[in-house]
């Protein structure tokens, strides 16, 4: 089935967002890159803002479709989120440019952040940070230590996927596919001995 003209320019949106950052990709490469006009982009989306909006959102929703669906098979949240971790990594590595976004939004946001009305990342975060606090602990985790920890997390998860192609050259592609099948097994560890009285 043909894709629709709105669904192909979020898809290279998507993947010039991702190479580029939102101040290197412009609305006449994207249009130029599916032989359309500049016009025809506006038609669809507005403005640049509105259409690296929409990619952030399609992008918080699939991350958050991840957790409410692993939530729905499991009952124990620290198992939750031992699967989601394991689920996240091996995603990471498929979704590459993911990952890009969520870094070049962290990294080229400073100057736009002031005048951001709308946080797209944040429900996926609080999403998160809320499964973490219902895991048993004593004393219960603030909301402040909770996002603390997912940050830990999905920061030590981002950088080692965008540090692969750096890291395989730098330690040689035997020893890179060594550390790349222990990596879950930290992060899980991770999980474990932060609620190991749970």
């Amino acid at each position: 089935m043909r894709k629709s003209t709105k669904e192909q320019l979020l898809e290279v949106a998507h993947r010039q967002f991702a190479q580029r950052g939102f101040y290197g990709t412009s609305i006449a490469s994207i249009a130029e890159e599916l032989k359309l006009t500049k016009q025809a982009l506006l038609h669809h989306f507005g403005s640049k803002e509105k259409l690296y909006g929409e990619v952030l959102q399609r992008l918080s929703d699939r991350l958050l479709e991840t957790i409410t669906q692993i939530k729905s098979e499991l009952a124990d949240p620290k198992a939750q989120l031992e699967t989601l971790v394991k689920t996240n990594f091996q995603g990471q590595f498929e979704q590459l440019e993911d990952i890009q976004i969520v870094m070049r939004e962290l990294l080229d946001n400073q100057t736009r952040a002031e005048q951001a009305h709308q946080w797209y990342l944040r429900p996926f975060l609080d999403a998160l940070s809320e499964l973490v606090m219902e895991i048993p602990q004593h004393p219960p985790l603030t909301e402040a230590e909770a996002l603390a920890f997912v940050l830990q997390l999905l920061g030590s998860v981002n950088y080692f996927a965008i540090a692969e192609p750096t890291l395989n050259q730098m330690y040689g592609r035997k020893h890179f596919v060594e550390i790349k099948e222990n990596f879950p097994d930290q992060l899980i560890h991770m999980v474990r001995s932060r609620f190991s009285n749970s």
